[in-house]
């Protein structure tokens, strides 16, 4: 196998479509589908079988695409071992950053790191926390930057603090949220334990939801608009000075937190994109960004 076959079996693996494993790799499905046959003839065994929706792989498939990740994984070491021995600061920097940092916080940040760094290419993905937390787990990407505390045993740095806090367009008092209508979105594991905790420690009756949406922006947008009210991190609302907002407390009587946070693997700080990035970050007063 060479790595083309590498990122073909891998493209498979993460899509199970042969479809949309070729519009990945910029081939076409008959090519793609041919560099299969091609493979299990050189092999003698059946790689993949077809379903009513895509593919799934035999075991001796599996087996081969775990082998083409390890290689893959491999050979990224390898080619950022050698960028890294030269002294300047360039080469690609792969990012994982959660939802709202991303479109509120990253376009910024990114601007800033790319005028002192030029030669710089950043790779961006974006998803929940939880994601972006496994991301930097399989080493798919450099820095991580997640709300919320995960199991981690590397590096992190506190970024920045929110509020948590109900926000209403309307004035409200507190004994009466569970009959106002409430807008409720999508979130990870970590805040909606944190939301749900919060609400049975204070209420008897479930929350009113009359809308659900996937994204937070889209919630606020909502609440703006007058449909309802949403419990959210404040820096989600803080624009809009026209909404009712009141943080939300613990048993303790201590406003409830969110924390977000720059996770990255201290090994990786011996490539000098990446600690070059982490020292700019540290720099900056991101949650003014």
């Amino acid at each position: 196998m060479n790595l083309q076959d590498w990122k073909m079996l891998a493209a498979l693996y993460e899509t199970e479509n042969i479809t949309l494993a070729a519009h990945q790799l910029f081939l076409s499905q008959p090519t793609l589908t041919a560099r299969i046959q091609k493979l299990e003839n050189h092999y003698g065994v059946p790689l993949i079988l077809r379903k009513r929706r895509g593919i799934m792989f035999t075991p001796e498939g599996e087996e081969l695409a775990q082998h083409a990740k390890r290689m893959l994984l491999e050979q990224r070491k390898m080619e950022e071992k050698l960028s890294n021995m030269q002294e300047e600061v360039k080469g690609t920097l792969r990012v994982g950053v959660s939802n709202f940092f991303a479109a509120n916080k990253m376009p910024k940040l990114l601007q800033l790191f790319k005028e002192k760094y030029p030669e710089v290419e950043c790779q961006v993905v974006t998803g929940w926390s939880s994601d972006m937390h496994r991301l930097l787990l399989n080493h798919d990407v450099h820095i991580s930057f997640i709300k919320g505390n995960y199991a981690w045993k590397e590096k992190k740095a506190l970024l920045y603090e929110e509020e948590i806090c109900v926000a209403s367009p309307w004035d409200f008092a507190w004994d009466t949220l569970p009959k106002l209508p409430r807008v409720d979105y999508y979130t990870d594991e970590h805040m909606r334990m944190l939301l749900d905790d919060w609400w049975h420690q204070n209420y008897i009756e479930q929350p009113n939801i009359t809308i659900h949406v996937n994204q937070v922006e889209t919630c606020k947008e909502m609440v703006v608009h007058g449909l309802g009210y949403a419990i959210v991190a404040n820096l989600v609302v803080r624009p809009h000075s026209d909404l009712f907002i009141k943080p939300i407390t613990g048993a303790s009587g201590e406003p409830l937190k969110r924390q977000t946070w720059m996770y990255y693997q201290e090994d990786t700080l011996q490539m000098n994109i990446v600690r070059a990035f982490v020292d700019f970050v540290q720099t900056l007063d991101v949650k003014a960004l």
